[in-house]
């Protein structure tokens, strides 16, 4: 695996909260059926989704979130339509892909691994997912060429820039390469802010997929929880034009979303386990300096930062930025 992909120090035995409980099992059977039954008739009528109304999809996509248990709050700005739209957010779970959908539909940046999946690729890439081939950085300048295609046709596209899913109590930084995509297409960016709370209203780790956590224990884990809610905040569109190069974009993006700086964080920052301690819903203000680059170390840093620019042979579009080091089916 090349050192420059990103990742994320959360582990599910560090981070993720358990929703273990026997007398959860029928109703969680239950929406587990209901979330595979949903998934099935949107990957068979994927081929001709594009018929479909945007209502019909953003519809769909709220249903299998909400199958799972999950109540679904929207909230903030009007996202454009009838034109190209890069949708960029912070990545949790692998519900916060319905959830994006059910904002705008839009076609997802995916690691080409999983092409090759069986069963699970053939579908995946039928439901018209756009690849990146990680191992291969000459590719990537190609890799954002389609993606800028795909907005001058009119089409949304969705990616998470912190290339990996975090826990929700720690965050990534927003990588480059893909708001060049926006800039040489000329197309308004999108920030969407997504957390998972608890009954109370807490922050909640019980939705995040990180680390070696199983897809399908991640999945029994959500369907077993109560009370679970997941928030969209849509926030202010970042205008086309409006910052002069990819990094100023991703910047104003991430600051948007994150909340914080555009900086990286680093596996020593977070402590043995990865995830670091404190509450959950902490979120640094735009002049907070999160503990984590207060105290940066050396152990991972090769994996975190992004490499010299002065080293790349990819040309100046697309650098060496990271896109989407984990599947998101």
């Amino acid at each position: 695996m090349s050192v420059w992909l990103p990742s994320a120090p959360c582990t599910p035995r560090a981070c993720v909260e358990a929703t273990a409980s026997l007398t959860a099992v029928p109703r969680a059977v239950l929406r587990l059926t209901a979330v595979v039954v949903l998934v099935l008739v949107g990957v068979a009528l994927a081929p001709v989704g594009g018929w479909f109304p945007s209502r019909v999809v953003r519809g769909w996509s709220r249903s299998v979130v909400r199958a799972a248990g999950v109540r679904v709050r929207v909230t903030g700005a009007t996202v454009p339509t009838g034109t190209g739209l890069l949708l960029v957010a912070n990545h949790i779970s692998w519900l916060d892909i319905p959830l994006l959908a059910g904002v705008r539909p839009a076609r997802m940046l995916a690691k080409a691994e999983i092409r090759g999946w069986p069963v699970a690729g053939t579908l995946v890439a039928r439901g018209g997912v756009l690849f990146i081939d990680r191992d291969r950085l000459r590719a990537l300048p190609s890799t954002v060429a389609v993606i800028a295609d795909t907005l001058r046709a009119g089409r949304a596209v969705a990616v998470f820039p912190e290339g990996s899913t975090w826990c929700g109590r720690a965050q990534g930084h927003f990588r480059r390469a893909v708001f060049q995509a926006a800039l040489d297409a000329r197309v308004p960016v999108q920030p969407v802010r997504i957390r998972y709370r608890d009954r109370a209203g807490a922050a909640s780790t019980v939705a995040a997929f990180v680390g070696d956590d199983p897809l399908l224990a991640s999945l029994w884990r959500v369907v077993s929880a109560r009370g679970l809610v997941a928030e969209v905040e849509v926030l202010p569109t970042l205008a086309p034009g409006s910052h002069p190069d990819r990094g100023a974009l991703a910047a104003a993006a991430a600051a948007r979303v994150l909340g914080g700086t555009h900086e990286p964080r680093t596996v020593a920052a977070f402590g043995r386990h990865g995830c670091p301690p404190g509450p959950a819903d902490h979120r640094p203000g735009p002049r907070e300096v999160p503990r984590a680059d207060r105290n940066r170390g050396s152990r991972g840093s090769r994996r975190d930062r992004e490499p010299e620019e002065s080293r790349a042979t990819l040309g100046t579009s697309a650098g060496r930025d990271g896109i989407m080091a984990r599947p998101d089916l």
